[in-house]
């Protein structure tokens, strides 16, 4: 089985390709930083044609569901909704914390981790993880935060890390999200997702304000 992860919530977007091998094999895997576009589609066809691969050698997609970029996040989304529709693809929903805590496990940063997004608004994002050589475990799940609670949980843990942590704290480790990771967690689940289930992570509710009639003289 060979998996296309699409990891775009951070400025660094990544795709990655990974075979179900014992063990499993990440096949390629590239990125590129954020600018005015997202070349998604480029990134992919280019790595399918230096492997010598169609689009139908696809099985299953991978999507990192931040939290982070809602634009970019939306994007693999709309392009994993559309794959599926014509190729019947299976889809997977990985948070993308999941993906900072396996790669964190990868270079060996053992202890209690702070990961840390940016949530605009002066709010952070925030979860608690336990890095071990065998595994990692949530220990407080994803949560809002303000920078201040945000502080005082990073004084208790062993090391604070994420994508852009050094804005809040000058000797984090930073530790983006990446395809690469996210193809090798997705590779050995089984528990798909339906089109129409892909939401991105976002804490906070969602409301709308209707807006006013307009005015007749």
């Amino acid at each position: 089985m060979k998996i296309l992860a699409l990891e775009f919530s951070s400025n660094e977007r990544s795709v990655a390709l990974v075979e179900d091998r014992n063990p499993p094999v990440v096949l390629a895997a590239t990125s590129e930083t954020l600018g005015r576009t997202t070349h998604a589609l480029t990134m992919i066809e280019k790595m399918l044609s230096d492997l010598g691969l169609q689009r139908e050698a696809i099985d299953g997609i991978a999507i990192g569901m931040g939290p982070g970029s809602y634009t970019g996040i939306r994007i693999a989304i709309a392009l994993a909704q559309g794959w599926h529709l014509a190729r019947g693809v299976k889809l997977l929903s990985i948070g993308s914390v999941d993906c900072l805590a396996a790669q964190a496990q990868a270079k060996t940063w053992f202890g209690e981790a702070l990961f840390v997004l940016d949530a605009q608004r002066n709010e952070l994002y925030g979860a608690t993880y336990e890095i071990e050589k065998t595994g990692w475990r949530c220990l407080a799940p994803l949560r809002l935060m303000t920078q201040e609670e945000a502080q005082i949980s990073g004084r208790n843990a062993a090391w604070v890390g994420g994508p852009e942590v050094n804005r809040w704290f000058p000797n984090g480790r930073l530790l983006v999200p990446s395809a690469s990771q996210l193809g090798l967690l997705a590779v050995r689940r089984t528990d798909y997702a339906q089109p129409d289930q892909l939401e991105p992570i976002y804490l906070r509710p969602i409301s709308f304000v209707k807006a006013p009639l307009p005015r007749t003289f």
